[in-house]
């Protein structure tokens, strides 16, 4: 009996060491990105609000896209390619080295500052893979480790910046290999997420949430109108990956000089600006967000300005995500077309911005996870109806080259069926 009692102890030796090496790996790389995404989120708050106290500081930006070209050609990473690098080290690529997390910083506040269209997602996945990916040099960690930490640190950030531990961990997980979970990174990222997220609600910074209103009661006709706007989600969704991956082309082929593409794009941006007048579509624009799920869009073809401005901003090669600009993009887009199908237009928009996040970075259960810790559970099966066939119609387009889709989305096939039957 004691023999038997001592086997599956030493059997259980593996499963406890790997228990606490990640209870300590996980916690360090989630207090550290904890920190940073305070940080992070507090700064580019600041920046925001100082340019719209100073709206002469959207004159600067092309001196603003100057300096992050030569801030990144001064630290060797000039041929840096910014979430696609962090997602392509979780594969055992080129790690993404620690001096990438104070450059993305400071090259996303003085996006955000000087009045570019970008977000902050893009940044936290870079801060956080450099961060943790550091770690993972200095202890020395195997590859399959190091892959493991680095999701950590792109979960934790995420978490810290928008609030939504579980979207970010399933997300760290999902992004990388679409179709492919490794479990076993499931609890270092979690753990990551979950004290990542404590530290910017302990300093007061609140979480991303939004009121769902308008919602219809569960039958055929409201989930057909749903699934329809999903599949205009979807298209959209396509539009914006092409028009980014153009514009960047362009740009590159054009103005192959960084720093006459920079100044390209920013004067671009500020001529737009002063043509459309109101400023919505500089920096992050959540306070549109917010009016679109409340049921308010200015103009119905704001999706199609904010596109237009994200594409010239990220593609002249200033910093920052596209994810919060892709919710904006979402939910206008159902706000104006939500009513034409028949919908409320607040609940069109929640829907809509969720299924047009869930086109461009082809992660349905971080997508349905999303709408859930942004708007609660109430519409759950409308939000994973839209994701699903926001997923199957987007096809294998997405904002990162480097994803990884593993399987077909297309795999059921009935010309197929009928070849293997003849």
């Amino acid at each position: 009996m004691v023999k038997l009692l001592e086997k599956k102890l030493l059997g259980a030796l593996p499963t406890l060491r790997a228990l606490g090496q990640w209870l300590v790996l996980a916690g360090l790389a989630g207090l550290a990105c904890g920190l940073a995404g305070a940080a992070f989120t507090w700064c580019v708050a600041q920046a925001a609000a100082l340019r719209a106290a100073h709206p002469w500081l959207l004159l600067c930006m092309p001196l603003a896209g100057l300096a992050i070209v030569f801030s990144y050609r001064a630290a060797g990473m000039e041929n840096d390619s910014g979430t696609n690098q962090i997602i392509a080290s979780v594969r055992g690529g080129e790690r993404p080295p620690v001096r990438l997390a104070p450059l993305i910083f400071l090259g996303s506040a003085l996006t955000h500052l000087t009045g570019g269209s970008a977000g902050r997602e893009g940044a936290a996945l870079q801060i956080g893979g450099s961060i943790s990916a550091g770690v993972g040099r200095l202890l020395r960690l195997g590859d399959r480790n190091t892959n493991t930490i680095i999701q950590c640190g792109m979960a934790g950030l995420f978490s810290a910046l928008f609030g939504t531990p579980l979207t970010a961990t399933v997300f760290a997980m999902e992004v990388v290999n679409v179709g492919h979970f490794r479990y076993a990174a499931l609890f270092p990222c979690l753990l990551s997420a979950l004290v990542a997220d404590s530290i910017p609600r302990l300093l007061g910074l609140p979480a991303e949430a939004y009121r769902l209103s308008g919602l219809p009661d569960l039958g055929p006709l409201p989930m057909l109108q749903c699934g329809a706007l999903a599949v205009l989600a979807a298209l959209v969704s396509i539009a914006f990956c092409a028009l980014m991956h153009q514009a960047a082309h362009l740009y590159k082929t054009y103005l192959p000089n960084q720093y006459l593409r920079a100044v390209a794009g920013a004067v671009l941006v500020v001529v737009l600006t002063v043509i459309e007048g109101s400023g919505d579509y500089n920096g992050a624009g959540g306070h549109v967000i917010e009016l679109a799920v409340e049921g308010q869009v200015r103009v119905p073809w704001a999706f199609l300005l904010k596109m237009l401005f994200t594409a010239l901003t990220l593609g002249a090669g200033f910093r920052g995500g596209e994810i919060v600009p892709t919710l904006f993009i979402g939910s206008t887009f159902g706000c104006a077309v939500g009513p034409l199908l028949g919908l409320d237009p607040a609940f069109a928009a929640a829907v809509s911005m969720i299924a047009l996040f869930c086109g461009v970075v082809n992660c349905p259960l971080a997508s349905i996870f999303l709408a859930v810790e942004l708007f609660g559970g109430e519409g759950l099966l409308f939000f994973a109806l839209a994701c699903s066939l926001s997923f199957l119609v987007s096809g294998r387009y997405s904002l990162y080259s480097s994803q990884n889709i593993v399987y077909s989305k297309l795999e059921a096939r009935l010309d197929d069926q009928y070849q293997k039957g003849s």
